[in-house]
């Protein structure tokens, strides 16, 4: 028999020893920082207070700085008169200003800080035909600001008369509306007394119907003559029915509509809040562009500006002719003639009296050159002074 083959049963292979792992530390997680705290939100009151008091402080800071500024001054009587420095700081501000606010709201904050900064160098006082809130009222406040101490009298003759006898320093009173041309008594006044033009105030002039009673009760409407003739027109169509009375000053008028029931006035809108009345129609001037032009007075010469006026009086032989050959001055010298008047003379002699303004100051060359060409043709020559040009406040 074949012998059985046999196989040898093999042994499986011991398993392999893996090598042991390397350890890898573990590099900690970068740890994230933490979020920024967001700002904390300022409530506008807290913000408003604070930019209050920065103001504040800016404005007592600006004071402190303009008296040191005016204290350097050696005419004490510029420190309430320079039209120069006036004019390049409202050019200044108009500058500066890039927001919202108007320029006039910026000027009329500045100017009381002036008038303030003036009154602590040199105390003023400023006669103006009253009373208060009366349209003179608000050019004196225009010009001099409410530092000033301002005095109300009762005429125009009255403005003058106090400034020649030295109870004041400056006047203001109404020169020219364009409405209803020249103020009569105050060029009268100026044959009179021996005072100077120092300067000009234009305001837009807007009259209001003022009352306490509704527009269909008022039968009576007040106010000072020119004034109600600056408004015949739109009374006539809108107020046929009302009686219209003349009194001294559109304040007086105010006052009237405030005590008498059916009463109105002409009056401003500063006297409407000061009366407490209500505005029942505005603006009813039958101009739309009605400006008043108010002179200052008193015994001051002011500085050239580039932009100036100068008025005279002038009065030359009553003879055919005189007049043209007068006026050839200006003509001849290029000289812009921007108002003429006439009065005739008072008493017994014939003739007029005429008065002039035109552009430019006495201490330019070509108005020397007209002013003595003018001297060998007048019988009576005076200059009443030459003063910045102003711009029309509305």
């Amino acid at each position: 028999m074949a012998k059985k083959k046999t196989t040898r049963k093999t042994r499986p292979a011991p398993p392999k020893k893996s090598a042991p792992k390397k350890s890898v530390s573990k590099k900690p997680a970068a740890k994230k920082p933490d979020p920024a705290p967001s700002p904390r939100k300022v409530s506008p009151v807290v913000r408003l207070k604070s930019i209050d008091r920065e103001i504040v402080k800016l404005l007592n800071e600006r004071l402190k700085l303009t008296v040191a500024e005016l204290q350097q001054l050696t005419d004490r009587r510029e420190v309430w008169f320079d039209p120069q420095i006036e004019r390049e700081l409202w050019e200044q501000l108009e500058g500066y200003n890039k927001g919202a606010i108007d320029n006039e709201v910026v000027q009329s904050i500045f100017r009381e800080i002036l008038s303030s900064a003036r009154e602590k160098v040199k105390e003023v006082r400023v006669a103006y035909l009253g009373p208060q809130f009366s349209f003179t009222h608000l050019a004196a406040l225009e010009k001099f600001g409410k530092t000033a101490d301002l005095i109300p009298v009762n005429s125009i003759a009255s403005v003058f008369e106090e400034v020649n006898k030295g109870h004041a320093e400056f006047g203001i009173v109404p020169i020219e509306n364009s409405t209803d041309g020249r103020i009569v008594d105050t060029l009268d006044m100026f044959t009179r007394l021996p005072l100077r033009i120092c300067g000009e105030v234009q305001i837009s002039v807007h009259h209001n119907l003022l009352s306490r009673s509704p527009r269909s009760e008022i039968t009576e409407i007040y106010s000072k003559p020119q004034a109600l003739s600056q408004c015949r027109d739109w009374l006539a169509r809108n107020m046929p029915l009302a009686k219209l009375y003349d009194v001294t000053s559109t304040s007086t008028a105010a006052a009237l509509a405030q005590s008498k029931p059916g009463a109105g006035a002409i009056a401003s809108r500063q006297a409407a809040v000061q009366y407490s009345l209500d505005i029942v129609a505005e603006s009813i001037e039958d101009n739309a562009h009605n400006i008043t032009r108010f002179a200052i007075i008193g015994d001051q010469d002011t500085k050239s500006t580039g932009r100036d006026r100068t008025a005279l009086l002038l009065q030359i032989p009553h003879s055919p002719g005189s007049l043209t050959d007068a006026l050839n001055a200006f003509k001849t010298n290029k000289i812009n003639l921007t108002w003429i008047e006439s009065f005739p003379l008072r008493g017994p002699e014939t003739g007029y009296l005429f008065f002039l303004d035109f552009e430019g100051h006495s201490k330019d060359a070509k108005i020397k050159k007209a002013l003595s060409a003018l001297e060998r043709k007048a019988v009576r020559l005076e200059v009443l002074g030459s003063y910045a040009q102003s711009k029309t406040v509305e």
